[in-house]
């Protein structure tokens, strides 16, 4: 007889069965969380117009009133299913009214209209995401104590050993998850509090890196689900003296990534420091405990930036600078921001933007702060 894991792995193409599972995921309403679900396809699909278009019930998740809740999930990217395997699918959609309306929290639908002004300028993202990892039941890390604190932030960066790293397993399932999905995931590592881990995934271009980042984000809660163990994105999970999570964007443009590049990103960098608020109102819920000028983070309340500083809002690291040319890295996303608000408010604000129109605000007359390179 059949056990539930016989069931659960059953190779269906080696079975002889044609038809295959695509699982449409999407972000819902609630604080920007991930919902899916699956159905069934005649055959294997590799190009998202090829899928047809999808709903779900809005009301249950706050996108749309109850008597009108129908909401249309659209596909716009496939990967490879990681749990099904075979040739079952992910796919990434988004959202719309029946009318074929954008919803609110579709903020894809805007990111695409402005990076795809921006294509000839090649907008090459990389983004690290930080993220905690919390024992089931509580609201406390992996690894902790229950209520109580392991020893001081120092040795966990990293880190080797069962008294510093926990969740390695997790780490490297979700890992390998995202390389079959077809993620171009380029790391992991342990961050500097216990408990949190990081990954990067890029460079990827224009719109690409919000689809890639939102699966991998969904490869992660799959995961973590079946380990038992909840994950959050929250950019300052334990307060006080432990380091917060973020979510760094690196990013580069054709031009800066060519000879002599070195100056399109220090014009990118002034475009950036004159529109510091408006990127810091979109960088993630609560990043106002995150970025207080103390644990690696510069003060939201200011701009700076420097070569090889992480201290500083905007980071150019050292290689870079000694080149001439390559890429730079903001750190003021929090771990929470969505990486479609966040590539196309980049992307916008360094090449669609220009200050001679719009002249410094006087809550911002401070000068550019350039903090130097720390010695090494």
């Amino acid at each position: 007889m059949a056990t539930l894991a016989d069931l659960m792995n059953m190779d269906l193409e080696k079975e002889g069965v044609t038809k295959i599972i695509a699982e449409y995921v999407w972000i819902g309403g609630h604080k920007l969380d991930l919902r899916s679900k699956a159905r069934t396809l005649e055959g294997p699909v590799t190009d998202p117009s090829k899928l047809p278009d999808w709903n779900y019930d809005g009301s249950s998740t706050g996108q749309a009133p109850g008597d009108d809740s129908e909401v249309i999930l659209k596909p716009q990217a496939i990967y490879r299913d990681p749990f099904r395997k075979g040739a079952n699918i992910l796919v990434m959609c988004d959202t719309y009214t029946p009318g074929g309306e954008p919803l609110p929290t579709n903020h894809r639908f805007a990111a695409a209209e402005v990076l795809e002004k921006v294509k000839e300028h090649v907008p090459w993202f990389g983004i690290e995401q930080e993220y905690t990892l919390y024992q089931a039941g509580t609201n406390w890390p992996l690894g902790w104590p229950k209520g109580g604190y392991p020893g001081p932030q120092g040795p966990y960066y990293c880190g080797v050993g069962a008294d510093k790293a926990w969740g390695r397993e997790i780490v490297n399932a979700h890992y390998k998850a995202c390389l079959y999905a077809g993620i171009n995931i380029s790391g992991i590592n342990g961050e500097v509090m216990p408990g949190q881990w990081e990954y990067q995934v890029g460079p990827c271009v224009g719109i690409d890196s919000g689809d890639q980042l939102w699966m991998s984000r969904y490869l992660l809660e799959r995961v973590t689900e079946m380990a038992d163990v909840v994950l959050t994105l929250d950019p300052k999970p334990i307060p006080g003296d432990w380091n917060g999570a973020g979510c760094h964007t690196n990013y580069s443009t054709k031009e800066m990534r060519e000879k002599g590049g070195m100056a399109a990103i220090e014009e990118a960098i002034s475009k950036l420091a004159i529109k510091h608020v408006e990127h810091i109102e979109c960088y993630g819920e609560g990043n106002e405990r995150r970025l207080t000028g103390k644990h690696e983070t510069a003060s939201m309340e200011s701009f700076s930036w420097g070569v090889a500083n992480r201290g500083a809002s905007i980071r150019v690291g050292r290689d870079t600078a000694q080149k001439g040319y390559g890429y730079f890295e903001d750190r003021r996303p929090a771990s929470n921001m969505d990486p479609y608000i966040v590539t196309a408010k980049i992307a916008e604000t360094t090449i669609l933007f220009d200050p001679k129109d719009h002249p410094l605000p006087k809550s911002s007359d401070k000068p550019l702060s350039h903090v130097p390179a720390p010695h090494l």
